[in-house]
């Protein structure tokens, strides 16, 4: 068993595709394939499930790989200990998000204190932002939702209160606040599953017992306001939305009789791990100007 071997699994277990895995470590795809089977022998358990040309992950892999996106991020902290030991270059900051706008004034700060660093963006759901994070592709990520386990620490950034916008219209718009129960029936504009508004609808109607009518999806969280006023249905939109929009989107803003209807932002970064001074550095400024002062 080689490092090279443990890069190839690495990425042909993320992908779920032999094709796609050889396409990002631009090889041949016979060259990965053998390495996987050879792997696979050595161990002496398959890792994946085969179905014709499909393969899955299975438990064996599963567990291989926490172990080896483990000891895979500790030699790329201890390459880049280094790298900042000799004084190679400015550094970087890799980041995963799944939504940027939080970030721009902090970046702004940031190339202002350090120029010259680099600084990756990773827009992803959770389950890949949690991937990015194992792998030590990404120092920190910044979650709207719970992103908990295992050997990873976080801090509140800030918390947001979530209205429900109706177009102009609606039976509800003349409320200024309604239950959950109520929206039964109605038909909601929500971002696939995984994104942190439809977690928020999806949880939040559980509670009842219900399960949210979904009938625009899109990855397009922007849209959402505009596709509500066209009168496609209702949605949830974090609150600082609303004096953005102001009058240019015609929707009216209710809030909801629910316990936890906010979206929490987190910063979330691996126990133990190197964290460059370029590193340290952009997560002192996230927590000065996104952590609400204490009361």
């Amino acid at each position: 068993m080689d490092l090279l071997s443990l890069r190839y699994f690495q990425a042909v277990a993320r992908h779920q595709h032999i094709s796609r895995a050889a396409e990002e470590l631009r090889v041949a795809q016979p060259s990965v394939s053998r390495t996987i089977i050879r792997l696979e022998s050595e161990l002496g358990v398959p890792l994946f499930d085969r179905q014709g040309r499909r393969i899955r992950l299975n438990e064996h892999g599963a567990a291989f790989l926490r172990r080896a996106d483990r000891a895979l991020a500790e030699l790329d902290d201890a390459r880049r200990e280094m790298a900042d030991a000799a004084g190679d270059g400015p550094g970087r900051v890799a980041v995963a998000a799944e939504t940027l706008l939080q970030l721009a004034a902090v970046l702004a700060a940031f190339r202002a204190r350090r120029p010259g660093v680099r600084v990756r963006l990773f827009q992803a759901p959770m389950g890949s932002m949690l991937r990015h994070l194992r792998s030590a592709e990404v120092d920190f990520a910044l979650a709207s939702q719970p992103l908990t386990g295992p050997g990873l620490c976080s801090a509140e950034v800030a918390r947001e209160e979530v209205l429900l916008a109706v177009p102009l219209g609606h039976p509800l718009a003349g409320r200024e606040q309604v239950a959950v129960a109520e929206l039964a029936r109605e038909e909601f504009v929500s971002t696939p599953a995984g994104h942190w508004q439809r977690s928020l609808l999806e949880r939040l109607f559980a509670r009842e017992g219900l399960t949210p009518q979904v009938v625009c999806e899109g990855d397009e969280a922007s849209a959402t306001p505009e596709l509500i006023g066209a009168g496609l249905g209702i949605g949830l939109m974090p609150a600082v939305a609303r004096p953005a929009l102001g009058e240019r989107v015609p929707v009216a803003w209710l809030r909801l009789d629910a316990a936890d209807c906010h979206r929490t932002l987190t910063l979330v970064w691996r126990e133990g791990s190197y964290l460059s001074p370029a590193a340290l550095d952009f997560r002192r400024l996230v927590l000065e100007q996104l952590m609400p002062p204490a009361s």
